[in-house]
């Protein structure tokens, strides 16, 4: 069992402060919903032809599509260093509540784990 989380902190800390850099560098804050990120888009000049626009519509999809996956990674991180802050930081999240500690292997790999190998690999029960 981990008792050390440190580590794990300074870890989250560093990269969520990557995600921070690429979700600005290709999104911003919904205003309407400031915990989501939306696509910025590129001005473009006067009334672009059919393949200036299709261009611009699969460049808004594939941003779009990693701006998503950024947040989602982003949102991992930031509920990981809120475990971290609640003391519940390294026990899995297993739908049957039993409380037991995510491998030390598995948070080396993914400080942002919230289950065990068995939990992931069984579909939820533990043997």
């Amino acid at each position: 069992m981990v008792r050390n989380f440190a580590p794990y902190k300074k870890r989250l800390e560093e990269e969520k402060g990557r995600l921070e850099e690429n979700l600005t560098r290709l999104g911003r804050r919904n205003p309407l919903n400031p915990q989501e990120w939306e696509v910025i888009q590129e001005e473009g000049g006067p009334e672009p032809d059919e393949n200036d626009a299709a261009d611009r519509l699969e460049e808004y999809e594939e941003s779009r599509v990693i701006l998503k996956d950024l947040e989602n990674r982003y949102r991992a991180v930031l509920a990981a260093l809120e475990r971290i802050d609640e003391g519940t930081y390294g026990i899995c999240a297993d739908i049957m509540k039993k409380k037991h500690a995510i491998e030390k292997s598995r948070l080396d790999a993914d400080p942002a784990a919230q289950t065990c190998v068995r939990h992931i690999n069984r579909g939820g029960e533990h043997v």
